[in-house]
């Protein structure tokens, strides 16, 4: 017994002992500039072997030291290395930024990582550079900011659809939209809209509670996203709270806008006169030419006279104020951290009738229980009600209204009342008075809200098993609920049709669930480093929709649709999909300079069939910091310099969600319900993959005074899904297919530079990208775009090429318009003869509405206090069609439209040299589409303008404030550009798509703004 007493003696006294010779230090460490935590961080004991840890998600660390331990170093990629005292059990530390490396650390798919580590291509936009600015959505504020990727408006209707492209278009059939990912949740980006043009469903998220937007665009970065990654991957992070006192910040900015651009239309005495020769030579009589004129005057001879100059432009333009307020309160401790933001945006556009209203709410908070188990939240709430116009397509649509005469007064002398309202005594329109439907009736009586409530957000829980391992699951939603009431009163009559008013009311509920469960393991093998994530991922989609339309109502005064005695259609639909999913990711790093990256990942979807329902798609990257090379040490001018390359696989599967089924429609007769076949089956059908190659250079120069950034990639899409033609015996015309290939090739560059340093500051940054996009097979189909079908998709040629006749210009010795045959002759050569037959004229590529390169140049400057920034934007090569041409800017050969200003130099007299054929009255002469209606598109915008000043914090905290700062700021202010129409960001909302790129149809300008705003922080 005493052997057994003293042998637990002697452990207690060694366990005792060994206790006493170590100690147990803890702590935090943050970045030096925004106290934002730092994970991954390298903790050791200076001067000894082998006893160190790293940083957890939240910065924080727990290691046991010698007790003879005085000081802990802390390392960190783009971090000074930084030596910090032992006092106590307590030692945190603040990393300042090594200016000579790369330091700023990126968002990428499930994590982050260090710029200096990344080996793929990836761009970042930080929030604080988009933030109040006055435009409706996130994508028209990063808008030149990044290379390689190209944004475009439909028009300048607020709330419209923008086209987002990352290094170009990748499909013909499916969705070209990048994903876009907030706060970890993949978000709904579905077209609700009945009305023939697209919306735009980020205009429900405040740009102002985004911390930053990171771009994946090679398949190094997007391919953990897998089959829905080919167009591009968005991920937006939102603001988060700091430890420390809580903060008050209110912004508000009040403004206007108005259009970017007019086009100049024949007046009074200019149309008369046109319109009186185009009669003369389309083979009207003079009385008869006269009676039109007088008929179109309100029956008058004030045409005469010109006494009527009606600019019907101007009268579609509104005073368009733009007003903003934002109040934020944000802070926290070291275990609770919380950001709260309110937003109330209220757009009046200038296009008469067009508004958007917008209430949003978000709370974002964190809270760490214990030193193992974090939770946190992050959700948001909005109601955006969109005052909306018809498409461009409908002689509704404001920006139509050009068409109509000069000579027609706004106000109509017969009854007092605006030209095309109902005849008072019979109720009825005057079925040709004005020349077409008047779209200011249909502002007098009629609206079209969209009204959408959105609710967003995540729940997440953060488990810590080591400092090495973590695991994190996330359950998300995204609820959008859509309603749209649109009424047409009785004054649209004669645009609507239907006696006594039409209404339609629909609502869409958009279910849009996900959840995320991974590992993250992150650790120091001496000069190893292993920064792996892994784990699964599923997501389920519903939309339900309802609509039901009706006519016959009492009244002007009805206009719910419980009123409609006839209701006239009704539909009930649901439709859902889901994606199961299985993800990796491995990054690799030795010594702080050999690079390199894994990844895969595993979808299962159900829009495809059932003998191809997973898909792999993996990606590997490798790099070289050259710059930590010894022999890169003893040199001055190169501060970094880092080679890089990419191979990955990636997907799309933007299709809808039951093209590889076999469909049934109901389908009733004399009264018997049944069922009819409308689809074909296709159980091999699946995504399309594209297989992206790239190659990187990061360099800089003097301490990072100077910083570039290139990149060369190739894509190569397959499989393209596309409907196929099969022989009608069948009872169909089409079965959707994976056919066909196509290929973008492209390069990128990013300048960065700090001119001045000190009591100035001024810097610059360029980016330049260019991209060149080839559709190589279609197994010889040639698929046509929508409005005029000038649009196509050949082989050989670029997406969405301008495929019509040649036009030669007017005939000297007659007036007719001429085209070039083009008949092919062999050998590459074509008959170059001209013809006045345009049936004779063969139709070939004559444009291209992708850009030949895009630009932006941003440049700021700083001096105590007082700042100045502004951005170009340049788009350049691409061309634009007039769609809307045939109509406008023909000499009245297709009706009696006012004319563009250009018709004054139609062909007059025989000899004459012009490109403008003769003006003939319903002549036809030169409508037909053709490259007449061609523009150059390209254009340089000054997008943004910023001039602000911060006042003194010396000044401040005599009235108890921590900042404040007021600002005047104009986007879009001035547009260099050689386009003939209202403005060259444009792709007609009506006829929209893959293919019908860069074609104008009556497209509403964009928005100049000009905005003053305050921002206050207590």
């Amino acid at each position: 017994m005493k052997k057994h007493l003293l042998t637990i003696l002697l452990l207690c006294t060694c366990v005792a002992f060994g206790f006493a010779q170590t100690k147990v230090i803890t702590g935090k460490v943050t970045d030096q500039k925004d106290g934002s935590p730092l994970p991954g961080v390298s903790v050791t004991v200076k001067g000894a072997t082998g006893v160190g840890t790293q940083t957890d998600i939240n910065g924080g660390y727990k290691l046991s030291v010698p007790a003879s331990a005085k000081v802990l170093t802390f390392k960190f990629l783009g971090y000074n290395v930084l030596d910090v005292p032992i006092n106590g059990n307590t030692v945190n530390a603040a990393l300042g930024v090594d200016s000579k490396v790369l330091n700023e650390v990126v968002v990428v798919g499930y994590g982050t990582q260090s710029k200096r580590s990344l080996t793929g291509s990836v761009s970042k936009i930080k929030g604080a550079d988009i933030e109040n600015i006055p435009v409706p959505s996130l994508e028209s504020a990063i808008q030149g900011r990044s290379p390689g990727v190209y944004i475009q408006a439909q028009n300048g209707k607020l709330g419209q659809g923008i086209q987002v492209r990352i290094r170009g278009a990748s499909s013909i059939s499916a969705g070209s939209q990048p994903l876009y990912v907030v706060d970890g949740l993949p978000i709904t980006v579905n077209d609700f809209s009945s009305n023939g043009a697209s919306t735009n469903p980020l205009v429900d998220l405040n740009q102002n509670d985004i911390e930053s937007i990171e771009i994946l665009k090679d398949a190094s970065a997007s391919a953990i996203y897998g089959s829905r990654a080919s167009n591009g991957v968005v991920l937006i992070t939102t603001k988060k709270g700091k430890a420390g006192a809580t903060k008050v910040t209110y912004n508000q900015y009040y403004g206007f806008s108005k259009p970017t651009g007019e086009r100049k239309f024949l007046d009074a005495q200019e149309y008369v006169t046109l319109l009186r020769a185009a009669g003369a030579a389309g083979g009207y009589s003079t009385s008869s030419v006269e009676a039109r004129l007088q008929r179109y005057a309100a029956g008058s001879d004030d045409y005469k006279t010109y006494k009527v100059n009606t600019d019907w432009q101007q009268e579609i333009i509104q005073h368009a104020p733009v007003q903003n307020y934002n109040l934020v309160v944000a802070g926290g401790n070291e275990k609770t951290k919380f950001y709260i933001s309110g937003t109330y945006n209220n757009q009046k556009g200038w296009i008469l009738k067009n508004s958007l209203n917008q209430y949003s709410l978000r709370t974002n908070i964190e809270n760490q229980v214990n030193n193992w188990f974090t939770v946190g939240a992050n959700l948001s709430v909005s109601r955006t009600v969109n005052q909306r116009l018809d498409n461009d397509d409908q002689f509704s649509t404001p920006e139509q209204i050009v068409a109509l005469s000069p000579i027609t007064p706004l106000i109509d002398p017969r009854t007092g009342l605006t030209s095309g309202a109902l005849d008072p005594d019979t109720g009825l329109p005057n079925g040709n008075f004005p020349i077409y439907f008047n779209p200011l009736l249909n502002s007098q009586s009629s609206h079209f809200t969209s009204t959408d409530y959105r609710n967003l957000g995540n729940l997440f829980g953060q488990v810590k098993f080591s400092s090495a391992l973590s695991f994190r699951t996330e359950v998300g939603v995204d609820i959008l609920n859509n309603s749209e009431d649109n009424y047409s009163g009785s004054l649209t009559l004669r645009n609507t049709g239907p006696l006594n008013n039409v209404g339609l009311n629909s609502s869409v509920t958009s279910l849009n669930f996900n959840t995320n469960n991974f590992l993250h393991f992150l650790k120091d093998f001496g000069k190893h480093n292993i920064d792996a994530v892994g784990g699964m991922t599923y997501q389920r989609q519903q939309n339900d929709l309802n609509s039901i339309s009706g006519d016959q109502f009492p009244s002007d005064a009805y206009k719910k649709l419980t009123s409609s005695a006839d209701i006239t259609n009704g539909i009930s639909s649901s439709t859902a999909y889901s994606l199961l999913s299985y993800f990796a990711r491995a990054n690799y790093k030795f010594d702080d300079k050999y690079l390199l990256s894994l990844s895969g990942r595993v979808d299962g979807s159900s829009r495809f069939g059932a003998n191809n329902r997973y898909g792999f798609f993996p990606a590997g990257s490798v790099g070289w910091v050259v710059s930590e090379e010894g022999f890169m040490k003893k040199q001055k001018l190169i501060s970094e310099l880092k080679l890089r390359g990419s191979y990955g696989i990636t997907g799309n599967s933007e299709i809808g969600n039951f093209p590889s089924r076999g469909l049934f429609q109901a389908f009733g007769y004399a009264g018997v319900a049944g069922a009819r076949p409308i689809q074909l089956p296709n159980p091999d059908l699946k995504w399309e993959t594209t297989a992206t190659t790239d190659i990187g250079l990061n360099i800089g120069f003097f301490d990072g005074r100077l910083s570039g950034e290139f990149d060369y990639y190739y894509k190569k899409t397959k499989d393209l899904l596309l409907n196929v033609q099969v022989p009608a015996t069948s009872g169909f015309t089409t079965i959707t297919q994976n056919l066909g290939k196509m290929q973008n090739r492209g390069f990128e560059l990013q300048i960065d530079s700090k001119n001045i340093v000190g009591v100035v500051n001024w810097s610059t940054s360029l980016n330049f990208s260019l991209n060149r996009n080839k559709v190589t097979d279609l197994k010889g189909q040639v698929i046509l775009g929508a409005g005029d079908q000038v649009n196509r998709a050949i082989e050989g040629q670029p997406l969405g090429v301008f495929y019509t006749a040649e036009f030669a210009g007017a005939d000297p010795a007659n007036g007719d318009a001429l085209y070039y045959k083009n008949t092919d002759l062999g050998n590459g050569k074509r008959d170059r003869t001209k013809t006045a037959d345009y049936n004779q004229a063969v139709p070939v590529v004559v444009g291209d509405p992708n850009p030949k390169y895009l630009a932006g140049l941003n440049n700021s400057v700083t001096y105590k206090g007082i700042e100045f920034s502004f951005l170009l934007q340049q788009v350049n090569g691409n061309k634009i069609y007039n769609g809307a041409g045939q109509y406008m800017s023909v000499g009245f050969n297709n009706g009696a439209d006012n004319q563009t200003i250009d018709q004054l130099n139609s062909w007059k007299k025989p000899g004459q040299i012009t490109n403008v054929p003769e003006a003939r009255l319903f002549g036809g002469n030169g409508i037909n589409p053709s490259s007449r209606f061609l523009d150059d598109g390209s254009y340089v915008r000054l997008k943004n303008v910023v001039l602000g000043y911060s006042f003194p914090k010396a000044w401040l905290t005599k009235i108890k404030l921590s900042s404040l700062r007021v600002y005047a700021q104009a986007t879009n202010l001035i547009t260099w550009t050689k386009y003939k129409g209202w403005d060259p960001e444009l792709n007609s909302d009506a006829f929209s798509g893959n293919i019908t790129q860069g074609y104008d149809f009556y497209a509403a300008p964009q928005a100049k703004t000009i905005t003053f705003g305050i921002n206050v922080g207590f």
